[in-house]
């Protein structure tokens, strides 16, 4: 396991920020700040020779009906977001990959979020490994990823001869 930064790092001596409640009673007053940058481009340690994620939508090849909505799915990513990089499907297992999948990589923050919230409410029966590039695979494919519907196991093997020195 990794170990991790301070999420505070770069705010020490910052001015402690208000209890406020806003006016609904429960979420917190936040004084007006500067705009994040990682809303225009992905924070360190995202490798800048990359694409910012990958998106691994699985399906099971076996089940007709999750193939023919996979199938469906991935003409209608082309579609809706003809300026991102999609690959074509595999029938099978593929790499780390346990099962069929088609991938698709977003470049910026705002494909980033747009993609991810249309994904979660357009996947259907599909599941989806979503993981940063930071030139780690192994830690990318596991420490670092995030699950749209169920999480399936992924042959690590393969990922750790990737591991930077």
């Amino acid at each position: 396991m990794s170990e991790w930064p301070s999420p505070l790092a770069g705010y020490e001596g910052a001015e402690p920020l208000p209890t406020t409640l806003n006016p609904d009673g429960k979420s917190l007053y936040n004084p007006p700040g500067p705009r994040s940058a990682v809303y225009d481009e992905f924070p360190k340690p995202f490798d800048p020779s990359k694409n910012g994620f990958d998106f691994h939508i699985y399906y099971m090849p076996a089940v007709a009906a999750h193939a023919q909505f996979a199938k469906e799915l991935h003409e209608r990513v082309r579609r809706e977001f003809p300026e991102l990089r999609l690959y074509k499907l595999w029938d099978k297992p593929i790499g780390p990959h346990p099962t069929a999948m088609f991938e698709v990589n977003t470049f910026n923050p705002h494909q980033t979020g747009a993609f991810f919230s249309w994904l979660v409410v357009n996947r259907g029966p599909c599941d989806v490994l979503v993981h940063p590039n930071t030139g780690n695979a192994l830690k990318d494919h596991t420490e670092l990823a995030t699950w749209i519907g169920m999480r399936w196991p992924l042959f690590e093997e393969g990922l750790r001869r990737y591991r930077p020195s």
